[in-house]
């Protein structure tokens, strides 16, 4: 999704700026609380003014938007910061016992513990702005590319070596989720009444909870599909903060991508696969679920409900 809000801002490309040590040094990051008003400010008073007026349509983009003015601002920090650190290895390499390269290595470490300080910030911000995004709209929100992570803010970090230890072991824990897989899968489905939409709807949210309740550490695995079922799985997660894996098409594999996809959520091992009605893809993933000894919770019948309801109802009007 892009919007006029967010073309402008990526139009200010200052990621090539970087700010000289002795400029932040001493300075310290604005509390958490004044992050999280001042999030709820910005949300509150644009959309305030936009409701009930001929752009309210807009809100749900425009919402998005500034979430992801966060998101690219923590990038950009990222970004920097991945420079730097490719600076202070060099520096460790080329350390000989002077006091001036000693000065050098020390100023480029604080530096990007600094930058570092600032992406833990903005990532508040966005992860306080998404929270607002999913209480007016009702839908998780996704970036248009890769993952939402947050690193969180650094700890004091004494030497090079420690520092980029330290970066790598946070890169990895926030990509890597903690607790028992549980694979989601379904497709966009229409329906023919709003009252099959909520009885859709509430089978759906019943089976999550369900599933929830007897695998308590589980984690949310599945494709990021934001048009059709999974937007709503996606949706329940977050506000139950319940971590979330996502995997994507690889578009370069073509007919066999989705194929591809159900591997690699299977070779998580998930304690179940909860199956909707989806695609061929979906019936290949039930399939390979089941050979290979996993539990499928099975709502592929009419409103999400098991097959099995559907067959007894059968039987009942045959006999």
């Amino acid at each position: 999704m892009t919007t006029t809000l967010a073309a402008a801002l990526a139009a200010l490309e200052l990621g090539h700026l970087e700010p000289r040590t002795e400029d932040l040094t001493g300075m310290a990051p604005p509390p958490i609380e004044a992050l999280d008003q001042t999030t709820t400010a910005i949300w509150s008073d644009l959309f305030a003014t936009l409701f009930n007026t001929s752009l309210e349509r807009d809100i749900e983009e425009l919402g998005w938007g500034l979430v992801n003015l966060f998101h690219r601002a923590a990038s950009k920090k990222h970004a920097t910061i991945d420079r730097l650190t490719d600076e202070i290895r060099l520096l460790i390499a080329e350390q000989d016992g002077s006091e001036i390269s000693s000065t050098n290595l020390e100023e480029k470490i604080e530096l990007a513990k600094k930058i570092e300080e600032a992406a833990g910030c903005y990532e508040h911000m966005r992860d306080a702005a998404a929270a607002h995004y999913l209480r007016e709209t009702g839908r998780s929100w996704i970036p248009a590319t890769g993952n939402r992570i947050s690193l969180g803010v650094t700890s004091a970090i004494v030497d090079g070596q420690a520092f980029l230890r330290a970066r790598r072991e946070r890169i990895r824990d926030a990509n890597t989720a903690q607790g028992t897989a549980i694979v989601f899968a379904g497709g966009r489905l229409t329906f023919q009444s709003d009252d099959d939409m909520k009885t859709f709807g509430d089978n759906l949210l019943r089976t999550l909870n369900a599933v929830r309740e007897r695998v308590g550490d589980m984690y949310l695995v599945h494709g990021g599909d934001m048009k059709g079922i999974e937007r709503i799985a996606a949706s329940w997660a977050e506000q139950h903060g319940i971590q979330q894996v996502r995997f994507g098409l690889d578009r370069k594999l073509g007919d066999r991508a989705g194929f591809r996809r159900n591997e690699q959520m299977l070779s998580l091992k998930p304690r179940y696969v909860i199956a909707f009605q989806g695609n061929g893809v979906t019936e290949r993933l039930v399939i390979d679920a089941k050979a290979a000894g996993i539990r499928v919770v099975d709502r592929r019948g009419p409103l999400g409900t098991p097959p099995a309801a559907l067959n007894a109802q059968r039987d009942r009007t045959v006999a």
